[in-house]
């Protein structure tokens, strides 16, 4: 994936090569995409028969891209008579791209100028899985200054329309230029890509609920400059800190999407390319990340996961009343239920991750109304920990996918098949209860409790709640602790016995705030002990353990993202330094991406590697992963909501010297961080 570049909004990305083709084979990742859709799988530009190379690419916004071409192999670079700018940008419901070609000859040249196009109309699911057999037919037409290639299966359609500003000869496959360039004179076109979502009645359903999607990218950067002015701003002696902050607020820009439920409340889409959709986990926890730097994204998504919630027992889409969605798709699969993802709600953690962005959403902001409007839904998802999550009635949180054929098996954040497992490499059965997720219930009570005395005038509610948390703890601690290893067991198995893999998951434990003080210091040892702590981050698997593989996917990776829920881990146990060594290893592997954190990186130890080698099919941007930084800094500067008040208390590695984050937003209006690896202080509120 990191080899491709991209333009953005939301989920309408452009994926090409450097050159800015689209050249998609049968699981080629390159397309253009919206609504889990690929609308154009080939976009070929030559100038007189040949390709074109990349001297330079210009990646100028989220959005927008410019490219310097010349046709040939590089060995014709010193000598080209001929160049070729290419600028696209996001525009609605596609793209536009102006292709200039500019003559450097002294004399009068005719040039050939073709953009060969098509479409697979691929579901995205069939490019990141495995290709399907489809029964739709696609078909083509040339129309009046306009290429149209459309897809149709019943009711279900979906088009391509392709403009040109310019005169040029069209078929089924492209457009093609005969153009007369004067010496040193240039000749420009404008294209236009659409891709529609119609309904039956040949009108596209965004027509009426989402005005925005007609937005120029003269609007598009108009926007991305009110949305940098709104967010807080950082100065800091380290260059890699500004260049990830600064990247990371650009980035999540881009991953903002509007829903079809909710269009006017943008939320955070998972990913890019495979996760640009509606989910439930990535949005939840990008937005509890993002809560000093953006409050408005956990306000939509609460909203739109709240309307979504599961409201009956559905074995195909593995719903529960009260349950909180994993994603939500737009495409074909979806539409004739050959996949459950209109919605699926196969996440066993995201229900109580909702009531606990809701509490520190309010802790933050002051906003009683969103409380008082998500009573029902807070309360159905805490229903849903004790009558649906509590599979074998002992009071923990478990998982089994109601559906066989297409459900998930692993339901936390670590999805692989082979993700939980024991020391040697065995997988257990099902149902599992793995670690994280007491962790999360536990907080999910606390959390509901205080929501519930505060707001909701329930007192006995909030009792309730606060002594099956209390017990949940003493269990959990009695439960799944490894005496002969000192750490908590990845999971439980039906009949109790401990899932003994060590793994990053007990970091999530410390966030959560379940592990008793007196075992927190092993934990910690773990964690930044060698078989864990990379150098460059914490591992998903330890090294050592049966399934550990430094490459694979949830086995033996570093994300950044759980590492900086670790981070805060640390930092709520008292253990600021070690906190500080997460986070320092965080923004330097950063640098080696250019400030552009990827999904996952190879667990490699740092002093065989030198730097960070990318997992290869990474989501990038990935939204869990573009808001690390925000809440490495929340850890760094130890900020944190007490009534009307931000308490500051930074505590920095002397590698960041001086950090100013200024204007954070709160209940409290605006207010200045300021660390200093020499000595701390705070700045009154303004």
């Amino acid at each position: 994936m990191n080899e491709l570049v991209r333009i953005l909004d939301g989920n309408n990305f452009v994926l090409s090569d450097g050159n800015g083709d689209i050249d998609a084979g049968p699981r080629g990742a390159c397309g253009f995409f919206e609504m889990d859709t690929r609308f154009l799988s080939q976009w070929r530009l030559t100038v007189n028969g040949e390709r074109l190379n990349a001297l330079a690419v210009d990646d100028l916004h989220h959005f927008e891209m410019r490219f310097f071409l010349v046709p040939g192999k590089p060995t014709h670079y010193v000598d080209a008579t001929v160049s070729v700018i290419r600028e696209r940008s996001i525009a609605g419901t596609g793209f536009e791209e102006r292709l200039t070609v500019l003559n450097h000859a002294d004399r009068e040249v005719d040039f050939t100028v073709r953009l060969a196009a098509d479409s697979d109309f691929s579901p995205v699911y069939s490019i990141v899985a495995r290709p399907l057999e489809r029964s739709g037919q696609i078909y083509r037409r040339v129309e009046e200054g306009r290429l149209r290639f459309g897809y149709r299966r019943e009711k279900f359609r979906r088009e391509t329309v392709i403009a040109t500003s310019e005169p040029a000869r069209i078929d089924e496959y492209g457009l093609t230029y005969d153009v007369r360039i004067g010496p040193h004179q240039r000749w420009t076109t404008t294209l236009r890509v659409d891709g529609l979502v119609l309904r039956p009645d040949g009108e596209d359903v965004r027509a009426h609920i989402t005005p925005h999607r007609t937005r120029t990218a003269a609007q598009l950067r108009a926007e991305l400059d009110r949305w940098l002015a709104k967010a807080p701003r950082l100065t800091c002696d380290w260059d890699a800190l500004a260049l990830t902050y600064r990247r990371s607020l650009v980035d999540l820009a881009g991953l903002r999407f509007a829903p079809l439920a909710l269009p006017e409340n943008p939320m955070p889409a998972a990913g890019l390319p495979w996760a640009a959709t509606v989910t439930g986990r990535d949005s939840l926890l990008c937005s509890l990340q993002s809560l000093h730097v953006a409050p408005e994204l956990a306000h939509a998504t609460l909203r739109v996961l709240g309307i979504g919630q599961g409201a009956a027992l559905d074995d195909f889409r593995d719903e529960e009343p009260g349950k909180i969605l994993r994603q939500f798709r737009y495409g074909e699969l979806s539409a004739f239920e050959e996949r459950p993802e209109s919605p699926y709600y196969g996440s066993a953690d995201a229900t109580p991750l909702f009531v606990i962005l809701l509490d520190e959403y309010e802790r933050w902001t002051g906003d009683a109304a969103l409380v008082t409007e998500l009573e029902d839904q807070t309360r159905a998802a805490l229903a849903w920990i004790d009558e649906y999550g509590d599979i074998m009635g002992d009071g923990y949180l478990w998982y089994r996918s109601r559906n066989e054929a297409s459900g998930l098996v692993n339901q936390g954040w670590k999805e692989s098949p082979d993700a939980i497992s024991y020391r040697d490499g065995t997988l257990p059965g099902l149902p599992r209860a793995t670690c994280e997720l007491q962790g999360y219930a536990y907080d999910a009570k606390v959390r509901g409790a205080r929501l519930a005395r505060e707001f909701w005038n329930d007192p006995a509610y909030a009792d309730r709640l606060e002594q099956e948390a209390a017990a949940l703890k003493q269990r959990f601690n009695r439960d799944f602790w490894v005496d002969d290893g000192g750490y908590f067991a990845l999971a439980l198995e039906a009949d109790g016995r401990q899932v003994d893999a060590l793994s990053s998951n007990i970091g999530h434990l410390l966030w959560s705030g379940i592990v008793d003080e007196s075992r927190a210091g092993d934990v910690v040892a773990h964690l930044l002990g060698p078989r864990l702590f990379s150098g460059w981050g914490v591992r998903t698997l330890a090294r050592g353990e049966g399934r550990y593989n430094p490459l694979g996917y949830h086995v033996g990776t570093v994300w950044p993202f759980d590492n900086s829920l670790i981070a805060w881990g640390l930092r709520r146990y008292g253990y600021a330094r070690e906190a500080g060594v997460l986070a320092e290893a965080m923004l330097d592997a950063a640098h080696y991406f250019d400030g552009r954190l990827p999904e996952s990186f190879a667990g490699y130890d740092r002093d065989v590697t030198r730097f960070p080698v990318s997992y290869p099919t990474a989501n990038s941007p990935h939204a869990v992963t573009t808001a690390t930084p925000f809440l490495l800094l929340r850890v760094l500067l130890g900020l944190d909501p007490l009534g009307d008040n931000l308490v500051i208390m930074p505590s920095l590695p002397a590698r960041f010297g001086r950090v100013e984050l200024l204007d954070i937003p709160g209940r409290w209006g605006r207010r200045d961080a300021i660390g200093n690896a020499r000595g701390e202080r705070a700045s009154p509120p303004h």
